[in-house]
């Protein structure tokens, strides 16, 4: 329940003036208690079956939760059998979940047992005064930390039977359901992984096991059957299937090489993106992809993203005959951010008001250091390509820009086919220390961010504390065709590395000002964006992208030479097509391409040929006959053109209609 807007376990005390709300177990606060909750008992089941595994963390997640422990043997899945058999019996137990605060040294002692939860009670500091806002951001900085510590006093949970025998416990902050019976069968444990303590590969590995938790036995089931959807959709198993894009172990991990037919979709994605920007007045810029340490210790990437950096490549060395040093090298950087390199275009020679806002756009390749363990496909890799711009405005211009920026994230995002949006807003919270800049640019920027999101008409949702240390920002969120929510588009206000790197524009007055910058990346990266689409569509996709667009299947082979001349009116006016002359049966070759994912199959027999006509099999198994040659290609091509997502007859006539 909530009690006075605090999470509070159904066991707390209340009194006549305290305003109390229910928590029902289907809202997001609900479902994260459920979850908790049977991570708690999870981390029972592998004590009582390994006594010697030590505990980590066991925070909820999306769709459901997690635990790490600390074993001498990597769990198996006949161990996960076992862990879920025990869950059972814990929960038929009834154990209720019952909090008790202590103090850090009663914790010590209760858990001296536990290392990785001693070094949480370290991490949290004092329980009181000017500590607990150091504590709870210390806490924040360790992965799922903060559901054990950091709200200003320290809590355990025991586990306590019917009898009143407290038979388990846990550093915990809750709060949880009131018994383990509570928590139904709507459980799964799902997976097994290896993850490094507090994330990082310098602290031991640890196992963990991941979990999923629903209110009843149905949803856990409609969860399983949309795992099992986005299994069919993994952009990894379809790239491959389709012939799409690989990464050679000859190359390297999280190093993409991108395939023909890869290469026509993507080609196609940046060439509209282009088309828009250009006519939206960004200008295209293009920077390399190595630079001098100096330009990012002046940027301050070299300082807060090191690790995230590939190491240093020494180079401009110079030594006299004899092998003395003269001239000392100097250390260069694969670039992890296109930005230092804009600002630089940007202070290449003086700017004034009239020149703003000025809209820079790249397709910039970056680099970054990935740990192979967070290696996931296209979505996450080592080298990838940004959609990136990097807009500089005066300060009584950032309403109206941000706003032509977020119209034009929404329209473009629209022509590729993503139609549900959501958004959320990053501020600052009452943490002073950690923010820069006056109070007047954080009011003002916040407020022109809401009212640009508001405007707008999307959900917003305002998240305090979540803005990087030098602005606020707007982050897009869209959902695709399984219900998933991808994190897109953002648009950060930034007057921090204007600062850092001295940029001025001549006002009207005359006087040398500071612009702002706006970062912008549309798509995130290509990388990622494509793969979003290729998950999004199952691999069908629009007719505009498809690789092929057109393939021709003749009745037999003697119809093949006048497919070829329907395929070269298709081809003079733009559309991919290409015409099957291989040996299988016209049927057999109808399943290939149709497993191929090819939108459009162009079909002739005699009585085509006869009238000149073609006849047309579409994505739903649908088919149109005896439609004239030249009707067929300017449909096609009307409906490339329009974007049109043909998948039927109708689909495809409703494009000849427009055209």
């Amino acid at each position: 329940m909530l009690v006075n807007g605090q999470q509070k376990d159904l066991a707390a005390l209340v009194t006549e003036s305290d305003v109390v709300e229910p928590i029902t177990i289907d809202s997001p606060e609900g479902l994260a208690i459920l979850r908790h909750s049977t991570a708690h008992v999870l981390a029972q089941a592998v004590q009582r079956i390994k006594p010697q595994a030590n505990l980590g963390i066991g925070p909820p997640i999306t769709d459901g939760f997690y635990y790490d422990f600390g074993v001498d043997t990597p769990f198996t899945p006949e161990d996960v059998k076992a862990i879920s058999k025990e869950m059972q019996r814990i929960q038929r137990e009834g154990q209720r979940f019952v909090r008790r605060v202590v103090t850090d040294d009663e914790a010590r002692v209760e858990l001296a047992d536990e290392p990785f939860k001693l070094e949480l009670i370290g991490l949290k500091g004092p329980s009181t005064g000017s500590g607990t806002a150091a504590a709870t951001s210390a806490a924040h900085k360790v992965e799922g930390a903060s559901v054990e510590v950091g709200e200003g006093e320290l809590t355990i949970y025991d586990n306590v039977s019917k009898d009143g025998e407290v038979v388990w416990k846990d550093l915990c902050r809750g709060p949880h359901l009131p018994s383990t019976r509570l928590i139904g069968n709507g459980w799964d444990l799902t997976r097994i992984a290896a993850a490094y303590w507090r994330g990082s590969e310098k602290n031991p590995q640890l196992q963990r096991i991941y979990g999923t938790a629903w209110p009843s036995k149905d949803e856990l089931r409609a969860y399983q059957q949309r795992l099992e959807e986005a299994a069919k959709r993994d952009h990894r198993r379809l790239g491959k299937e389709l012939d799409l894009f690989s990464f050679p172990d000859e190359i390297g991990s999280g190093l993409s090489v991108w395939h023909p037919r890869g290469g026509i979709i993507r080609g196609e994605m940046e060439q509209h993106a282009r088309r828009r920007h250009i006519e939206a007045g960004y200008n295209y810029v293009y920077t390399p992809h190595i630079s001098k340490e100096d330009l990012f210790l002046t940027s301050n990437h070299l300082v807060t993203y090191r690790d995230g950096m590939f190491p240093p490549i020494r180079m401009d060395e110079e030594r006299d005959a004899d092998g003395h040093v003269t001239k000392q090298g100097q250390d260069y950087y694969l670039k992890p951010m296109n930005c230092p390199m804009h600002i630089l275009i940007y202070k290449e020679r003086a700017r004034s008001y009239r020149d703003l806002p000025l809209r820079f756009a790249e397709n910039g390749t970056v680099y970054r250091n990935e740990l192979s363990g967070a290696l996931h496909g296209l979505t996450r890799v080592r080298g990838f390509t940004q959609d990136d711009s990097h807009l500089f405005v005066t300060p009584d211009q950032l309403e109206s820009e941000v706003t032509k920026v977020l119209e034009f994230i929404l329209s473009m995002l629209r022509d590729f086919g993503l139609s549900d949006f959501e958004l959320e807003l990053s501020m600052r919270d009452d943490e002073k220390e950690k923010w820069i800049g006056t109070e007047e640019f954080w009011d003002y920027s916040t407020n022109a961010l809401r009212n640009v999101a508001l405007a707008s008409g999307l959900k917003l949702t305002e998240v305090p504390g979540e803005a990087a240390f030098y602005g606020p920002k707007i982050d897009l969120k869209t959902t695709d065709a399984i219900g998933r929510v991808w994190q897109l588009s953002t648009v950060q206000v930034d007057p921090n590395l204007p600062e850092r790197f001295g940029l001025e524009f001549t006002d009207k007055d005359g006087q040398k000002k500071r612009p702002i910058m706006i970062h912008r990346a549309l798509f995130g990266s290509i990388e990622r964006f494509f793969a979003i689409l290729l998950e999004h569509y199952a691999g069908d996709f629009p007719l505009w992208l498809s690789p092929v667009q057109v393939m021709g299947v003749p009745v037999a082979e003697e119809f093949a030479d006048y497919l070829d001349d329907a395929v070269a009116a298709l081809r003079a006016v733009g559309v991919r097509a290409e015409v099957d002359h291989s040996d299988e049966r016209m049927q057999k070759k109808i399943r290939n391409h149709t497993t191929g994912k090819i939108p459009l199959i162009l079909i002739a027999g005699e009585q085509d040929r006869a009238a000149g006509t073609v006849s047309f099999r579409f994505r739903d198994g649908s088919q149109e006959n005896g439609v004239p040659l030249a009707e067929a290609v300017e449909r096609v091509r009307r409906a490339v053109e329009d974007h049109a997502l043909v998948s039927s007859a109708g689909d495809l006539q409703t494009a000849g209609e427009l055209a």
